[in-house]
């Protein structure tokens, strides 16, 4: 490769996903893939010239890459590529879509209402909206064909899965819950659509989306955040009396979020300066116990937020859970007709739920 980039000098060698060769030697690996990382090493900064030749690469897995690959003369410039701002979400749409009709279609709207989507993700955002476009026979993409689309990349395909009638019901009081927490959250991404139609292993969904691009978030929004992915397993419990098996992708995320704020954020109360020691293994069991049930505190208190919000609103709950009932699907308009009057809450509820360890204590020890 590099003999055949020399003769065409000057030239640019271009290496896709180069995690796949070159990922940090262990020394005793002795296959294909350690030799390639080797002669490229020494092709790029052995001790013959590149001879106007430049290497370029790109890789997701920076921190797996072989040291040696970073170091001056190699690939000593790294340049992130991080998902678009609105402004470059609006200019990817219009490159997307300038082969395609379009309708009465906002650009600009669509752009503010898929932050953190990548350009593929745009691009693929356009063709499922032209495909839905096309299945209508329509004559040009319109602004609920994107609307439909983004439903489809965000939430999935929409399931052939008929819920059975008690089953239906628990769904539209998990996702009123959802709804009901997000809305009355300040904080929280404002909730576009509702629905009770199973969509990909989902039986229902709420689609929040965001009104700008943020980059930074504070302790307290991310329990907001919290309440509102617990807000469904809440609304089962106060309404049922008893909890389904529907919340676990919701409990999956409340747990990565309390330990990225715990060992990540240092949201906790526990030294942050010992973030280091606790990856590495080397955190004492103290430490561990004080983390463990600070996390355990972060989803107590998130969870009294959702029921303290839910059993204040339960005629709201009612309402927006006997709408999905009848309707299947709340849009935007719906949702600000039943929450019409309602103030966000502002005052925060606290459960002091088990006590935390501090620092000073000590785990029992064995009589000796």
């Amino acid at each position: 490769m590099f003999n055949e980039a020399r003769k065409h000098s000057p030239a640019i060698v271009f290496i896709d996903e180069l995690d796949a060769v070159g990922t940090r030697r262990t020394g005793s690996d002795t296959g294909d893939r350690e030799q390639t990382l080797n002669q490229l090493l020494v092709e790029m900064d052995g001790f013959a010239g590149t001879e106007d030749v430049v290497v370029m690469a790109a890789s997701n897995l920076l921190d797996k890459l072989d040291p040696a690959l970073l170091r001056p003369g190699r690939f000593d410039r790294q340049v992130f590529v991080s998902p678009p701002d609105v402004a470059g979400r609006e200019e990817i749409l219009e490159v997307h879509t300038s082969g395609k009709p379009l309708h009465d279609v906002d650009l600009r709207t669509i752009a503010a209402q898929t932050s953190g989507l990548t350009g593929a993700d745009l691009a693929n955002l356009c063709n499922e909206a032209a495909i839905f476009a096309a299945r209508r026979e329509g004559v040009a993409i319109t602004q609920a064909d994107f609307d439909m689309a983004l439903e489809r990349v965000i939430a999935g395909v929409q399931s052939k899965r008929v819920l059975q009638p008690a089953e239906k019901r628990v769904v539209a009081y998990h996702e009123a819950g959802h709804a009901l927490c997000g809305e009355l959250l300040a904080s929280v991404d404002k909730v576009h659509k509702i629905s009770i139609v199973p969509r990909g292993t989902a039986l229902g969904f709420t689609l929040n989306l965001p009104e700008e691009d943020r980059y930074l978030k504070t302790r307290e929004e991310l329990l907001d955040h919290m309440a509102m992915l617990l807000g469904g397993r809440v609304a089962e419990q106060i309404v049922f009396g008893k909890i389904t098996t529907g919340a676990s992708d919701d409990l999956k995320r409340v747990a990565e979020l309390t330990h990225a704020m715990v060992h990540e954020y240092a949201m906790g109360t526990a030294d942050s300066a010992q973030r280091g020691a606790y990856e590495t293994g080397q955190a004492s069991e103290v430490t561990r116990r004080i983390r463990d049930e600070e996390q355990r505190e972060l989803a107590f208190e998130a969870q009294a937020m959702a029921e303290r919000l839910i059993t204040d609103h339960r005629d709201l709950l009612e309402q927006l859970a006997q709408a999905l009932l009848e309707h299947e699907v709340l849009e935007r308009p719906q949702i600000d007709e039943i929450m019409r009057g309602t103030t966000p809450v502002t005052d925060r509820p606290r459960l002091t739920g088990m006590p935390l360890v501090t620092a000073a204590e000590e785990l029992p020890r064995k009589d000796t």
